[in-house]
């Protein structure tokens, strides 16, 4: 069961937000264009970081806590999968208190 420790804290931070979508009206999931632009650099980035961390021996991934499944040869899903729903838990969360204040964003004037 420990190999799904990864995924248990991402299912955590997804359901500990996700629930700003509907009770708050975040509006997050709403904006799909948005919301890609806001991941994709993201990914990006981490993705090219944990490619080099990893190939270098900087870090690596417990194998006893990741179901094992690697995306492109170096990359446990688990990891790809933080940085997506982080992100989008961080939107939902700064959406939801922009809801309730009232305020607009940049692009919205």
């Amino acid at each position: 069961m420990s190999k799904f420790s990864y995924l248990g804290v991402l299912a955590f931070i997804l359901f500990g937000t996700v629930w700003l979508e509907i009770v708050l009206q975040a509006r997050v999931l709403r904006k799909l264009k948005r919301l890609v632009l806001t991941i994709t650099p993201v990914v990006i980035l981490y993705v090219i970081w944990d490619y080099y961390a990893i190939t270098n021996n900087h870090w690596f991934f417990d194998e006893t806590k990741v179901t094992g499944i690697i995306l492109f040869g170096f990359l446990p899903i688990e990891e790809l999968l933080f940085f997506i729903i982080v992100p989008i838990a961080a939107l939902l969360s700064f959406e939801a208190v922009r809801s309730i204040k009232q305020e607009v964003a940049g692009d919205e004037k």
